[in-house]
């Protein structure tokens, strides 16, 4: 319906511009058709350029319409693609442009009808010129946003803060877990150089990597669907940089995040560059059960251990038991006293001995 009446109206315009310039037009349209009928006059000049100017307006409109649908289409695909870091910076550079065009312009205009054609042109060149500066150097105009008063605090502290996934961490799985139960607040940030990390491993000939890939790409896909948490897919790259978790450094930095992950290097790399890290397996360390020596515990003896003797339990989160005298208990259920408590890099190992003995003692 809308298209209609626009029709209707741009052959209204094209008849009244016909009409009232039928003259200049009458004589146009005479020459053309004389191109291949022989025409001396037009007996009804003004109606004839009013009809053809109203059918050619309405003709015209169609199209023009179309076209420019297409064409607003596509730039709001382009538009709806650039990531949010990209198009602020090339819109500010856009803008830097165009004030240093407007400082100018006064001062090219003095020169008569050449200053103000120079002035259009330094506008344009300017406006796009800033527009590319910003975008190739979006990086540095987003760490001098950033770090402008270290970022005004607000309230919710850690509702906006981003946290920034890892490959490790996604493939580990975990994390879906803990966001399930809420521990962690704010957004969620899966860059693209790490989901194109997981395609590679999902894709690779070893069955055990492909595994994992196809893991870590379930992980996302139950985070994204299943669980109520902000998730941000990153689209830009930093393509000076090469290795991944080096851009998870930047982009941290960036965006003024926390990096998620268990990958001890990665972990040491962040806090010599300054950057927040949380760490999950500090976190399983953290809320395992504190056993102190003197404590009872019921456990089950599954297997030997590597001294003579010696048998081997687990708690429930897996921390392991190392149950002196212990052998002849394999596969029973029994309790045991706390000796001591050793913390390894590995994880927490808690030594003990049954009870049953130290009653004997």
């Amino acid at each position: 319906m809308a298209l209609r009446y626009t029709r209707l109206l741009m052959a209204l315009i094209g008849g009244m511009i016909g009409y009232q310039g039928n003259e200049a037009i009458g004589q146009l349209f005479l020459f053309l058709a004389n191109l291949f009928v022989e025409v001396d006059s037009w007996a009804t000049q003004a109606y004839w350029c009013t009809g053809l100017m109203a059918l050619l307006f309405y003709g015209m409109t169609t199209g023009l319409i179309r076209m420019g649908q297409r064409r607003l289409s596509d730039w709001e695909e382009r538009v709806a693609r650039i990531p949010s870091p990209e198009l602020f910076a090339g819109t500010a550079g856009m803008i830097v442009g165009l004030v240093i065009s407007a400082l100018l312009s006064p001062v090219l205009s003095k020169a008569g009808w050449l200053g103000s054609a120079v002035a259009v042109a330094l506008t344009v060149l300017l406006g796009y010129t800033g527009l590319r500066l910003g975008h190739k150097r979006k990086d540095d105009v987003m760490e001098l946003l950033a770090s402008r008063g270290d970022r005004p605090k607000r309230s919710g502290a850690s509702a906006d803060i981003h946290k920034i996934l890892d490959t490790s961490v996604i493939i580990d799985g975990r994390i879906a877990d803990i966001c399930k139960t809420g521990f962690i607040e704010g957004i969620l940030v899966i860059p693209e150089f790490v989901l194109e990390e997981l395609q590679h491993i999902a894709d690779s000939s070893d069955l055990l990597k492909r595994n994992r890939g196809r893991r870590g790409l379930d992980i996302l896909n139950k985070i994204q669907k299943e669980l109520d948490v902000k998730v941000l897919i990153y689209e830009g790259d930093f393509e000076e940089i090469s290795e991944v978790d080096s851009k998870l450094v930047r982009l941290a930095k960036v965006l003024q995040g926390k990096v998620i992950t268990n990958d001890f290097n990665l972990n040491k790399v962040c806090e010599l560059q300054g950057v927040s890290v949380l760490n999950i397996n500090d976190l399983a360390n953290a809320v395992k059960p504190v056993v102190l020596p003197g404590e009872e515990i019921l456990v089950q003896v599954i297997k030997d251990g590597k001294e003579h003797g010696q048998g081997v339990a687990y708690l429930d989160d897996g921390t392991m038991i190392v149950v002196e005298g212990g052998r002849e208990y394999i596969g029973a259920t029994i309790e045991v006293l706390v000796t001591s408590v050793l913390q390894t890099s590995a994880g927490r190992m808690i030594f003990a001995k049954p009870k049953l003995l130290e009653k004997a003692q």
